[in-house]
Protein backbone atom coordinates (compact mmCIF):
# COMPACT_ATOMS: atom_id res chain seq x y z
CA UNK A 1 0.00 0.00 0.00
CA UNK A 2 1.22 3.55 -1.23
CA UNK A 3 2.18 5.79 1.62
CA UNK A 4 0.32 9.08 1.71
CA UNK A 5 2.52 11.56 0.91
CA UNK A 6 3.73 14.01 3.61
CA UNK A 7 2.15 17.28 4.22
CA UNK A 8 4.88 20.25 3.89
CA UNK A 9 5.66 23.16 6.43
CA UNK A 10 3.83 25.43 4.44
CA UNK A 11 0.74 23.16 3.86
CA UNK A 12 0.51 22.63 7.36
CA UNK A 13 0.51 26.36 8.39
CA UNK A 14 -2.01 27.53 5.82
CA UNK A 15 -4.63 24.81 6.70
CA UNK A 16 -4.39 25.69 9.96
CA UNK A 17 -4.73 29.01 8.81
CA UNK A 18 -7.96 28.29 6.88
CA UNK A 19 -9.45 25.91 9.10
CA UNK A 20 -8.52 27.44 12.71
CA UNK A 21 -11.94 26.44 14.56
CA UNK A 22 -11.12 22.72 13.30
CA UNK A 23 -7.18 22.57 14.26
CA UNK A 24 -7.31 24.53 17.43
CA UNK A 25 -9.58 21.40 19.07
CA UNK A 26 -6.22 18.87 18.82
CA UNK A 27 -4.46 20.54 20.81
CA UNK A 28 -4.43 19.27 24.30
CA UNK A 29 -2.43 21.34 26.14
CA UNK A 30 -2.92 25.16 26.10
CA UNK A 31 -0.96 27.12 23.47
CA UNK A 32 -0.06 29.66 25.99
CA UNK A 33 1.47 27.15 28.67
CA UNK A 34 3.43 25.33 25.40
CA UNK A 35 5.03 29.25 24.29
CA UNK A 36 4.10 31.70 27.16
CA UNK A 37 1.47 34.13 27.32
CA UNK A 38 0.32 35.49 24.10
CA UNK A 39 2.42 33.19 22.13
CA UNK A 40 1.63 32.41 18.93
CA UNK A 41 3.13 29.07 17.22
CA UNK A 42 4.65 29.61 13.38
CA UNK A 43 1.72 27.42 11.97
CA UNK A 44 -0.66 29.89 13.22
CA UNK A 45 0.99 32.73 12.24
CA UNK A 46 -0.12 35.15 8.86
CA UNK A 47 3.12 35.58 6.39
CA UNK A 48 2.38 39.27 5.48
CA UNK A 49 3.90 41.48 3.13
CA UNK A 50 4.99 45.18 2.48
CA UNK A 51 3.98 47.00 -0.91
CA UNK A 52 4.98 50.64 0.34
CA UNK A 53 7.49 50.25 3.50
CA UNK A 54 7.54 53.82 4.34
CA UNK A 55 5.53 56.86 5.52
CA UNK A 56 1.89 55.18 6.26
CA UNK A 57 3.61 52.34 5.28
CA UNK A 58 5.29 51.70 7.78
CA UNK A 59 3.02 52.03 10.14
CA UNK A 60 0.17 49.96 8.09
CA UNK A 61 2.98 46.83 8.21
CA UNK A 62 3.85 47.41 11.84
CA UNK A 63 -0.08 47.22 13.09
CA UNK A 64 -0.60 44.35 10.81
CA UNK A 65 2.18 42.34 12.23
CA UNK A 66 0.20 42.88 15.64
CA UNK A 67 3.34 43.53 17.75
CA UNK A 68 5.30 40.55 16.12
CA UNK A 69 2.00 37.76 16.63
CA UNK A 70 2.01 37.56 12.56
CA UNK A 71 5.21 36.96 10.50
CA UNK A 72 6.57 39.89 8.39
CA UNK A 73 8.31 37.75 5.50
CA UNK A 74 8.86 40.52 2.44
CA UNK A 75 9.12 44.77 2.61
CA UNK A 76 8.83 46.22 -1.31
CA UNK A 77 9.76 49.87 -1.70
CA UNK A 78 11.28 52.03 -4.58
CA UNK A 79 13.84 54.02 -2.17
CA UNK A 80 15.13 52.36 1.09
CA UNK A 81 16.96 55.38 1.87
CA UNK A 82 14.17 57.38 3.15
CA UNK A 83 11.39 55.98 6.18
CA UNK A 84 11.52 52.66 5.25
CA UNK A 85 14.50 52.24 6.88
CA UNK A 86 11.93 51.85 10.16
CA UNK A 87 10.22 48.89 8.70
CA UNK A 88 13.87 47.67 8.17
CA UNK A 89 14.58 47.78 11.88
CA UNK A 90 11.15 45.94 12.83
CA UNK A 91 11.51 43.70 10.59
CA UNK A 92 15.18 42.27 10.39
CA UNK A 93 14.55 39.06 8.64
CA UNK A 94 12.14 40.51 5.99
CA UNK A 95 13.71 40.15 2.15
CA UNK A 96 13.87 43.62 0.45
CA UNK A 97 12.20 44.01 -3.01
CA UNK A 98 12.09 47.05 -4.89
CA UNK A 99 9.56 45.50 -7.55
CA UNK A 100 6.12 44.11 -5.85
CA UNK A 101 6.08 41.89 -9.20
CA UNK A 102 9.11 40.28 -8.26
CA UNK A 103 8.63 39.74 -4.96
CA UNK A 104 4.81 38.45 -4.77
CA UNK A 105 5.82 35.28 -7.86
CA UNK A 106 9.27 34.77 -5.67
CA UNK A 107 7.73 34.70 -2.22
CA UNK A 108 5.09 32.12 -2.53
CA UNK A 109 4.38 31.57 0.83
CA UNK A 110 2.74 35.32 1.42
CA UNK A 111 -0.37 35.17 2.40
CA UNK A 112 -1.54 39.24 2.93
CA UNK A 113 0.03 42.44 1.70
CA UNK A 114 -0.21 45.84 2.93
CA UNK A 115 -0.30 48.47 0.06
CA UNK A 116 0.94 51.71 1.17
CA UNK A 117 2.26 53.41 -2.20
CA UNK A 118 1.47 56.22 -4.16
CA UNK A 119 -2.47 56.57 -4.91
CA UNK A 120 -1.47 55.40 -8.73
CA UNK A 121 -0.05 52.43 -7.60
CA UNK A 122 -2.59 51.37 -4.92
CA UNK A 123 -4.88 49.50 -8.31
CA UNK A 124 -2.11 47.68 -10.22
CA UNK A 125 -0.59 46.57 -7.26
CA UNK A 126 -3.97 45.47 -5.38
CA UNK A 127 -4.59 43.47 -8.76
CA UNK A 128 -1.56 41.95 -8.85
CA UNK A 129 -1.68 41.03 -5.77
CA UNK A 130 -5.73 39.36 -5.85
CA UNK A 131 -4.83 38.00 -9.11
CA UNK A 132 -2.39 35.49 -7.00
CA UNK A 133 -4.70 34.86 -3.98
CA UNK A 134 -3.46 37.42 -1.97
CA UNK A 135 -5.35 39.52 0.99
CA UNK A 136 -5.20 42.71 0.29
CA UNK A 137 -4.99 45.63 3.01
CA UNK A 138 -4.61 49.12 0.47
CA UNK A 139 -3.88 52.63 1.48
CA UNK A 140 -6.60 55.24 0.78
CA UNK A 141 -8.13 55.68 -1.70
CA UNK A 142 -8.42 52.67 -2.67
CA UNK A 143 -7.36 53.34 -6.43
CA UNK A 144 -6.85 56.21 -8.02
CA UNK A 145 -10.07 56.26 -10.41
CA UNK A 146 -13.53 55.19 -10.25
CA UNK A 147 -12.75 52.33 -12.86
CA UNK A 148 -9.97 50.96 -11.13
CA UNK A 149 -12.52 50.87 -7.93
CA UNK A 150 -14.70 48.69 -9.21
CA UNK A 151 -12.68 46.40 -10.93
CA UNK A 152 -10.81 46.04 -7.54
CA UNK A 153 -14.48 45.36 -5.65
CA UNK A 154 -15.69 43.20 -7.92
CA UNK A 155 -12.15 41.37 -8.40
CA UNK A 156 -12.67 40.61 -4.28
CA UNK A 157 -16.21 39.18 -4.78
CA UNK A 158 -15.06 36.47 -7.38
CA UNK A 159 -11.55 35.68 -6.10
CA UNK A 160 -13.07 35.76 -2.73
CA UNK A 161 -10.51 37.79 -0.81
CA UNK A 162 -10.47 39.43 2.21
CA UNK A 163 -10.28 43.19 1.54
CA UNK A 164 -9.33 46.37 3.69
CA UNK A 165 -9.13 49.79 2.96
CA UNK A 166 -7.47 52.35 5.21
CA UNK A 167 -9.62 54.79 6.37
CA UNK A 168 -8.91 53.76 9.90
CA UNK A 169 -11.39 56.01 11.44
CA UNK A 170 -13.98 53.82 10.10
CA UNK A 171 -13.28 51.23 13.13
CA UNK A 172 -13.86 53.84 15.68
CA UNK A 173 -16.71 53.41 17.80
CA UNK A 174 -17.72 56.36 18.56
CA UNK A 175 -19.07 56.17 15.04
CA UNK A 176 -21.76 54.62 16.64
CA UNK A 177 -22.75 57.52 18.40
CA UNK A 178 -23.16 59.44 15.43
CA UNK A 179 -25.38 56.07 13.47
CA UNK A 180 -27.30 56.25 16.70
CA UNK A 181 -28.47 59.77 16.36
CA UNK A 182 -29.36 59.11 13.09
CA UNK A 183 -31.21 56.14 13.24
CA UNK A 184 -33.17 57.43 16.07
CA UNK A 185 -34.18 60.03 13.93
CA UNK A 186 -32.56 63.41 16.17
CA UNK A 187 -32.32 65.23 13.62
CA UNK A 188 -35.57 64.37 11.52
CA UNK A 189 -35.44 64.79 7.47
CA UNK A 190 -32.10 65.03 6.46
CA UNK A 191 -31.22 67.15 3.57
CA UNK A 192 -27.70 68.55 3.16
CA UNK A 193 -24.56 67.34 4.45
CA UNK A 194 -21.32 69.89 4.36
CA UNK A 195 -17.82 68.34 4.74
CA UNK A 196 -14.78 70.35 4.38
CA UNK A 197 -10.68 70.63 4.56
CA UNK A 198 -7.71 72.49 4.68
CA UNK A 199 -5.90 70.44 2.71
CA UNK A 200 -3.97 70.67 0.17
CA UNK A 201 -1.38 71.07 2.84
CA UNK A 202 1.28 70.60 -0.26
CA UNK A 203 2.37 72.36 -3.23
CA UNK A 204 -0.64 72.30 -5.32
CA UNK A 205 -2.37 74.88 -8.49
CA UNK A 206 0.99 75.83 -10.07
CA UNK A 207 2.69 74.27 -13.10
CA UNK A 208 4.42 70.82 -13.10
CA UNK A 209 8.09 71.15 -11.60
CA UNK A 210 10.85 71.03 -14.27
CA UNK A 211 12.83 67.36 -14.58
CA UNK A 212 16.37 66.88 -13.90
CA UNK A 213 17.70 63.25 -13.79
CA UNK A 214 21.31 64.60 -12.30
CA UNK A 215 19.41 65.08 -9.24
CA UNK A 216 17.62 61.74 -9.29
CA UNK A 217 18.67 60.16 -5.68
CA UNK A 218 20.76 56.77 -6.01
CA UNK A 219 18.66 54.65 -3.62
CA UNK A 220 15.54 55.61 -6.12
CA UNK A 221 13.99 53.17 -8.52
CA UNK A 222 12.53 56.27 -10.93
CA UNK A 223 11.10 53.73 -13.12
CA UNK A 224 8.93 51.38 -10.70
CA UNK A 225 7.96 54.73 -9.05
CA UNK A 226 6.48 55.70 -11.85
CA UNK A 227 4.86 52.55 -12.20
CA UNK A 228 1.59 52.84 -14.39
CA UNK A 229 2.28 56.52 -15.04
CA UNK A 230 3.54 57.81 -18.31
CA UNK A 231 7.47 57.61 -18.92
CA UNK A 232 8.96 60.52 -17.86
CA UNK A 233 12.73 61.54 -16.55
CA UNK A 234 13.40 62.05 -13.18
CA UNK A 235 11.05 65.12 -11.97
CA UNK A 236 12.36 66.46 -8.36
CA UNK A 237 9.22 67.06 -5.81
CA UNK A 238 6.98 64.38 -6.21
CA UNK A 239 8.64 61.70 -4.43
CA UNK A 240 8.12 60.97 -1.37
CA UNK A 241 5.13 63.17 -0.70
CA UNK A 242 4.43 65.90 -2.90
CA UNK A 243 3.07 63.73 -5.61
CA UNK A 244 -0.37 64.18 -4.20
CA UNK A 245 -0.64 67.29 -6.16
CA UNK A 246 -0.44 65.88 -9.78
CA UNK A 247 -3.21 63.70 -11.50
CA UNK A 248 -1.04 61.19 -12.64
CA UNK A 249 0.14 59.96 -9.41
CA UNK A 250 -1.91 61.55 -6.85
CA UNK A 251 -5.71 62.41 -6.08
CA UNK A 252 -5.72 65.73 -4.52
CA UNK A 253 -7.09 66.67 -1.15
CA UNK A 254 -10.17 64.45 -1.93
CA UNK A 255 -7.79 61.21 -2.09
CA UNK A 256 -5.88 62.59 0.68
CA UNK A 257 -9.10 63.26 3.55
CA UNK A 258 -11.82 62.16 1.30
CA UNK A 259 -12.27 58.87 2.38
CA UNK A 260 -11.73 59.92 6.15
CA UNK A 261 -14.46 62.84 6.00
CA UNK A 262 -17.29 61.52 3.37
CA UNK A 263 -17.04 58.39 4.98
CA UNK A 264 -18.97 59.41 8.19
CA UNK A 265 -22.16 60.73 5.91
CA UNK A 266 -21.80 57.83 3.11
CA UNK A 267 -21.51 55.04 6.27
CA UNK A 268 -24.34 56.28 8.65
CA UNK A 269 -26.65 57.84 6.32
CA UNK A 270 -26.44 54.81 4.23
CA UNK A 271 -25.67 56.32 0.79
CA UNK A 272 -24.77 54.99 -2.68
CA UNK A 273 -23.36 56.60 -6.16
CA UNK A 274 -24.26 60.17 -6.41
CA UNK A 275 -26.46 60.84 -9.31
CA UNK A 276 -24.85 64.13 -10.48
CA UNK A 277 -21.53 66.14 -9.90
CA UNK A 278 -20.57 69.94 -10.19
CA UNK A 279 -17.88 71.66 -9.03
CA UNK A 280 -16.09 75.30 -9.50
CA UNK A 281 -12.52 75.59 -8.75
CA UNK A 282 -10.28 78.59 -7.37
CA UNK A 283 -8.06 80.62 -10.27
CA UNK A 284 -4.82 81.93 -9.56
CA UNK A 285 -4.07 84.72 -11.85
CA UNK A 286 0.16 85.04 -12.05
CA UNK A 287 -1.00 87.72 -14.57
CA UNK A 288 -3.78 90.23 -15.06
CA UNK A 289 -7.25 88.84 -16.58
CA UNK A 290 -5.87 85.43 -17.69
CA UNK A 291 -6.02 82.35 -15.11
CA UNK A 292 -3.33 80.13 -14.57
CA UNK A 293 -3.75 76.64 -16.55
CA UNK A 294 -2.27 74.06 -15.20
CA UNK A 295 -4.53 71.24 -16.14
CA UNK A 296 -2.17 68.25 -15.33
CA UNK A 297 -2.40 68.98 -11.65
CA UNK A 298 -5.64 69.69 -8.80
CA UNK A 299 -6.24 73.03 -8.53
CA UNK A 300 -5.24 75.07 -5.39
CA UNK A 301 -9.04 74.97 -3.98
CA UNK A 302 -12.18 73.61 -4.72
CA UNK A 303 -16.05 73.59 -4.14
CA UNK A 304 -17.68 70.44 -5.28
CA UNK A 305 -21.70 69.30 -4.98
CA UNK A 306 -22.96 66.20 -5.11
CA UNK A 307 -26.85 64.91 -5.06
CA UNK A 308 -28.10 61.25 -3.52
CA UNK A 309 -30.74 59.59 -3.96
CA UNK A 310 -32.87 58.59 -0.58
CA UNK A 311 -31.50 55.77 1.32
CA UNK A 312 -33.09 53.46 3.90
CA UNK A 313 -31.54 55.39 6.32
CA UNK A 314 -31.51 59.15 4.66
CA UNK A 315 -35.42 58.75 3.80
CA UNK A 316 -35.09 61.38 2.02
CA UNK A 317 -32.92 62.76 -0.96
CA UNK A 318 -29.16 63.91 -0.20
CA UNK A 319 -27.21 67.27 -1.34
CA UNK A 320 -23.56 66.46 0.02
CA UNK A 321 -21.03 69.75 -0.27
CA UNK A 322 -17.49 69.56 -0.36
CA UNK A 323 -15.24 72.56 0.05
CA UNK A 324 -11.15 71.88 0.14
CA UNK A 325 -8.28 74.87 0.28
CA UNK A 326 -9.40 76.21 3.42
CA UNK A 327 -13.04 76.74 2.53
CA UNK A 328 -15.10 75.74 4.95
CA UNK A 329 -18.93 76.19 5.74
CA UNK A 330 -20.35 79.31 7.46
CA UNK A 331 -21.53 78.56 11.49
CA UNK A 332 -24.65 77.39 11.58
CA UNK A 333 -26.98 79.76 13.79
CA UNK A 334 -27.88 76.63 16.64
CA UNK A 335 -24.01 75.61 17.55
CA UNK A 336 -22.52 78.91 19.73
CA UNK A 337 -20.24 81.17 18.02
CA UNK A 338 -17.05 80.17 20.36
CA UNK A 339 -17.71 76.46 19.55
CA UNK A 340 -15.60 74.85 16.35
CA UNK A 341 -17.34 73.13 13.66
CA UNK A 342 -16.08 69.75 12.94
CA UNK A 343 -12.28 69.47 14.50
CA UNK A 344 -9.84 71.84 16.35
CA UNK A 345 -10.30 75.02 14.83
CA UNK A 346 -12.83 73.71 12.26
CA UNK A 347 -9.89 72.93 9.81
CA UNK A 348 -11.89 69.72 9.03
CA UNK A 349 -14.99 68.47 9.14
CA UNK A 350 -18.63 67.18 8.62
CA UNK A 351 -21.91 68.56 9.46
CA UNK A 352 -24.98 66.50 8.99
CA UNK A 353 -28.18 68.71 8.73
CA UNK A 354 -31.46 67.86 9.19
CA UNK A 355 -34.93 69.40 10.59
CA UNK A 356 -34.52 69.51 13.84
CA UNK A 357 -30.98 69.82 14.16
CA UNK A 358 -27.47 69.58 13.42
CA UNK A 359 -24.89 67.10 13.35
CA UNK A 360 -20.87 68.61 13.83
CA UNK A 361 -17.84 65.75 13.68
CA UNK A 362 -14.11 66.20 12.90
CA UNK A 363 -11.61 64.40 10.38
CA UNK A 364 -12.09 60.38 10.96
CA UNK A 365 -8.99 59.28 10.59
CA UNK A 366 -6.98 58.90 13.78
CA UNK A 367 -7.75 62.22 14.71
CA UNK A 368 -10.72 62.52 18.00
CA UNK A 369 -13.63 62.47 16.45
CA UNK A 370 -15.80 65.03 18.56
CA UNK A 371 -19.42 63.87 17.42
CA UNK A 372 -21.34 66.92 18.54
CA UNK A 373 -25.43 66.73 18.42
CA UNK A 374 -27.02 70.46 18.49
CA UNK A 375 -30.83 70.12 18.35
CA UNK A 376 -32.87 73.46 17.60
CA UNK A 377 -34.90 72.93 21.09
CA UNK A 378 -31.60 73.49 22.57
CA UNK A 379 -30.45 69.85 23.58
CA UNK A 380 -27.14 68.71 22.71
CA UNK A 381 -25.21 65.92 23.42
CA UNK A 382 -21.56 65.52 22.74
CA UNK A 383 -19.03 62.75 22.84
CA UNK A 384 -15.76 62.90 24.13
CA UNK A 385 -13.18 65.32 23.19
CA UNK A 386 -10.44 62.71 23.48
CA UNK A 387 -10.35 58.93 22.69
CA UNK A 388 -8.58 56.33 24.66
CA UNK A 389 -6.95 54.55 21.97
CA UNK A 390 -6.52 50.92 22.93
CA UNK A 391 -4.81 49.85 20.20
CA UNK A 392 -3.38 51.72 17.08
CA UNK A 393 -5.69 53.08 14.59
CA UNK A 394 -8.77 51.65 16.30
CA UNK A 395 -7.46 47.71 15.27
CA UNK A 396 -8.24 48.57 11.85
CA UNK A 397 -5.50 46.66 10.55
CA UNK A 398 -5.69 43.83 12.80
CA UNK A 399 -9.17 43.16 12.31
CA UNK A 400 -8.43 42.81 8.46
CA UNK A 401 -5.66 39.94 9.80
CA UNK A 402 -7.92 38.16 11.60
CA UNK A 403 -10.19 38.41 9.06
CA UNK A 404 -7.94 37.01 6.84
CA UNK A 405 -7.17 34.13 9.20
CA UNK A 406 -10.73 33.49 9.76
CA UNK A 407 -11.50 33.51 5.95
CA UNK A 408 -13.30 34.93 3.11
CA UNK A 409 -16.96 35.24 4.29
CA UNK A 410 -16.48 34.70 8.09
CA UNK A 411 -17.56 36.26 10.83
CA UNK A 412 -14.74 38.64 11.28
CA UNK A 413 -14.84 39.53 7.82
CA UNK A 414 -18.06 40.38 7.26
CA UNK A 415 -17.54 42.54 10.52
CA UNK A 416 -14.91 44.43 8.46
CA UNK A 417 -15.78 48.13 8.07
CA UNK A 418 -14.16 48.79 4.95
CA UNK A 419 -14.03 45.79 2.84
CA UNK A 420 -13.99 46.63 -1.13
CA UNK A 421 -17.71 45.88 -0.73
CA UNK A 422 -18.10 49.04 1.33
CA UNK A 423 -15.14 51.13 0.02
CA UNK A 424 -15.36 50.41 -3.55
CA UNK A 425 -18.17 52.62 -3.48
CA UNK A 426 -17.64 55.19 -1.13
CA UNK A 427 -14.13 55.33 -3.19
CA UNK A 428 -15.76 56.10 -6.65
CA UNK A 429 -17.93 58.59 -4.79
CA UNK A 430 -15.15 60.20 -3.09
CA UNK A 431 -12.91 60.33 -7.05
CA UNK A 432 -16.48 61.44 -8.74
CA UNK A 433 -15.90 65.22 -7.40
CA UNK A 434 -11.97 64.70 -8.83
CA UNK A 435 -13.76 63.64 -12.08
CA UNK A 436 -15.94 66.87 -11.86
CA UNK A 437 -12.50 68.85 -11.60
CA UNK A 438 -10.98 67.42 -14.29
CA UNK A 439 -14.03 68.04 -16.59
CA UNK A 440 -14.35 71.49 -15.20
CA UNK A 441 -10.80 72.36 -17.03
CA UNK A 442 -11.45 70.80 -20.52
CA UNK A 443 -11.53 73.27 -22.77
CA UNK A 444 -10.89 73.79 -26.76
CA UNK A 445 -11.08 77.00 -29.28
CA UNK A 446 -14.13 78.38 -30.36
CA UNK A 447 -15.24 79.71 -33.59
CA UNK A 448 -13.95 83.42 -32.58
CA UNK A 449 -10.39 81.84 -31.41
CA UNK A 450 -10.75 81.92 -27.46
CA UNK A 451 -11.10 79.29 -25.12
CA UNK A 452 -14.19 77.67 -24.29
CA UNK A 453 -14.33 75.61 -21.09
CA UNK A 454 -17.23 73.22 -21.92
CA UNK A 455 -17.27 71.07 -19.03
CA UNK A 456 -18.58 73.25 -16.41
CA UNK A 457 -21.93 72.01 -15.94
CA UNK A 458 -23.88 69.48 -13.94
CA UNK A 459 -22.66 65.85 -14.94
CA UNK A 460 -25.25 63.22 -14.38
CA UNK A 461 -23.81 59.93 -13.28
CA UNK A 462 -25.21 56.82 -14.16
CA UNK A 463 -23.26 55.19 -11.35
CA UNK A 464 -24.20 51.21 -12.12
CA UNK A 465 -22.55 51.96 -15.79
CA UNK A 466 -19.80 54.18 -14.79
CA UNK A 467 -20.47 56.94 -17.13
CA UNK A 468 -21.40 60.33 -17.36
CA UNK A 469 -24.02 60.52 -19.74
CA UNK A 470 -24.55 64.21 -20.63
CA UNK A 471 -21.22 65.05 -21.63
CA UNK A 472 -18.86 62.14 -23.46
CA UNK A 473 -15.54 64.11 -23.22
CA UNK A 474 -15.74 63.80 -19.18
CA UNK A 475 -15.67 59.57 -18.97
CA UNK A 476 -11.94 59.92 -20.27
CA UNK A 477 -11.62 60.70 -16.60
CA UNK A 478 -13.75 57.44 -15.44
CA UNK A 479 -10.44 55.16 -16.03
CA UNK A 480 -6.73 55.85 -17.53
CA UNK A 481 -4.33 54.15 -19.33
CA UNK A 482 -2.17 52.18 -17.82
CA UNK A 483 2.28 51.84 -18.99
CA UNK A 484 2.88 48.40 -20.34
CA UNK A 485 4.05 45.88 -17.37
CA UNK A 486 1.59 47.92 -14.86
CA UNK A 487 -1.45 47.22 -15.81
CA UNK A 488 -4.96 45.34 -14.23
Amino acid sequence: MKKPKKETSDQSRRNFIKNAAIASSIFIVPRHVLGGVGFTAPSDQLNLAAIGAGGKGSSDIFNASVNGRERVVALCDVDFSGSAKKSIENFPKAKLYADYREMLDKEKDIDAVTISTPDHVHGPAASFAMQRGKHVYVQKPMTHNIKEARILTEMARSQKIVTQMGNQGGSNDLLNMVQKWIDSDKLGKISKVQVWTNRPVWPQGGPFPASDPSSKPNALNWDLWLGPAPEIPFTPNLHPFNWRGWWDYGTGALGDVGCHLIDIPFRTLGLHYPTDAECSVGSVFSKMWTPDYNPQGCPASSFITLHFAATQKSKSPIEMTWSDGGIRPSHPDIIPADHDIGGANSANGVLIIGEKGIISTNINDSSPLMPKLYLNDGTTEFGPETEPNIEPEYGHQRKWVDACKAGFGSAEHKGLTSSFDYAGPMTETVLMGNLAIRSYMLRRENSKGQMEFYGRKKLLWDGENLRITNLEEANQFVGREHRAGFGM
